[in-house]
């Protein structure tokens, strides 16, 4: 049974994206304990996750939850798929990949829970800065200049991440081809910072805390934060394959409820102190406090001395951004469509938004919530309440005609 170390190269895998592939380390919590195996990736964006256990969350709704620390994406989709993972915290763009089989063997799996938009930044070597980069109009000029020298290296982890998406959008606008002009490899989020330092990475896109770490070692600066770049992008989400949904429905609505709880409790700065005390524990991201802290509170150390607030950094609650509407749907349709990375653009359709992104299964959480926490009592108040026909739910429900026009073209 794969070990979640091959990171495939198979339909999907986008042209120019290599993959650089390390051992596969795994820390199990309360191993003494049975339950649901949910898994997650050392980021500030697991928060409601770590959160939801160490507070007794899972407990509360009734299910009882073993936390897998994972080392990046493919460990997590492959552990998914082989079901050794029962959910797991995970990119947005995964459970669309998994159930196309892209750079993995097909697997149905959905999502019923977004855990956040934003938390991610564009990071590049301190050596691009020597030669007079700032921004991407004049990365581009350094890319003419040293044309036949070397081909720069770009990070990204996971072929069907935002992270790869907004790399590529952002070398787009400066005219940097992505396919001919830049090298990208596919990196665990933990080993950018240590790739970055050793040369073989000349910049990285990732979720903090990575970001701040290679500002605060020297190791690099950053270009832009994707709050700056696209907002309102969803980023992590609850990922489970369908046969777990269906067959053990109850439990996964409890781990949603959860978990949405979670995320809610996340986004209250008067939390953030515990949040980041709990995070920089070694079984967890186990990175310092003070690098952890950029983001959350939103001021952000962009490197030699440039240090300003990014509004909404890291979105865990708020203006609907836990629920997996069409419209989330639909920016990671379009993303795959518009970066050639599905072989059969014609199955990026309605159907397969509806499939993948849940809303009618996270109404359901969201009573359980409200239930369970008691109104008045802390319980998540939607800006929309369930049913209501707002542009959140009625107008973006289905995936937009317009953002697939042309879909099965080629």
């Amino acid at each position: 049974m794969p070990a979640g170390t091959d990171m495939a190269q198979g339909d999907g895998g986008g042209g120019n994206c290599r993959f650089v592939i390390k051992k596969i380390q795994t820390i199990n919590l309360a191993p003494q304990r049975a339950g649901l195996r949910l898994g997650f990736v050392p980021l500030t964006d697991c928060a409601p996750l770590v959160l939801a256990y160490e507070l007794g969350l899972f407990r509360k709704y009734g299910v009882k939850v073993l936390l897998s620390r994972e080392l990046g994406w493919a460990t997590i989709r492959d552990k998914v798929i082989y079901r050794e993972l029962d959910a797991a915290h995970a990119v947005a763009g995964m459970p669309f990949a998994a159930t196309l089989g892209l750079g993995s063997i097909r697997c149905d799996c959905l999502t019923a829970l977004v855990l956040n938009l934003h938390g991610n930044a564009l990071t590049l070597s301190n050596e691009l800065w020597k030669r007079g980069v700032r921004d991407g109009a004049s990365l581009r000029k350094e890319i003419v200049r040293s044309r036949g020298e070397r081909m720069l290296t770009f990070g990204v982890v996971y072929p069907f991440s935002s992270h790869n998406f907004l790399l590529r959008d952002w070398l787009a606008a400066s005219g940097i081809n992505s396919e001919r002009d830049v090298r990208i490899v596919v990196v665990p989020p933990p080993q950018m910072v240590a790739n970055l330092k050793a040369g073989h990475l000349d910049g990285f896109c990732a979720g903090e805390p990575w970001n701040s770490v290679a500002v605060q070692s020297r190791a690099g600066w950053c270009v832009a934060t994707s709050a700056e770049l696209d907002p309102g992008h969803p980023e992590k989400v609850l990922m489970v394959r369908q046969e777990f949904a269906e067959k053990r429905a109850a439990e996964h609505l409890a781990l949603v409820a959860a978990l949405l709880e979670a995320c809610k409790f996340c986004a209250a700065p008067e939390n953030h102190d515990e949040i980041i005390a709990t995070l920089a524990r070694p079984e967890y991201v186990d990175v310092p406090a003070g690098l952890l802290r950029r983001g959350f509170n939103g001021e952000f150390d962009f490197g030699h001395g440039r240090i300003r607030v990014v509004p909404d950094f890291t979105v865990f609650y708020r203006n609907d951004a836990n629920e997996p509407s069409g419209d989330k749907a639909a920016w990671v349709l379009q993303h795959l469509r518009d970066h050639s990375l599905c072989r059969e653009p014609v199955r990026l359709d309605f159907a397969l938004g509806r499939n993948v992104f849940r809303p009618d299964i996270f109404e359901q959480a969201f009573r359980l919530c409200r239930a369970v926490v008691g109104k008045g009592q802390g319980a998540p108040q939607p800006e929309s309440a369930p049913g209501t026909p707002t542009a959140a739910r009625a107008g973006h429900f289905f995936i937009p005609r317009a953002a697939l026009a042309g879909v099965g073209g080629t």
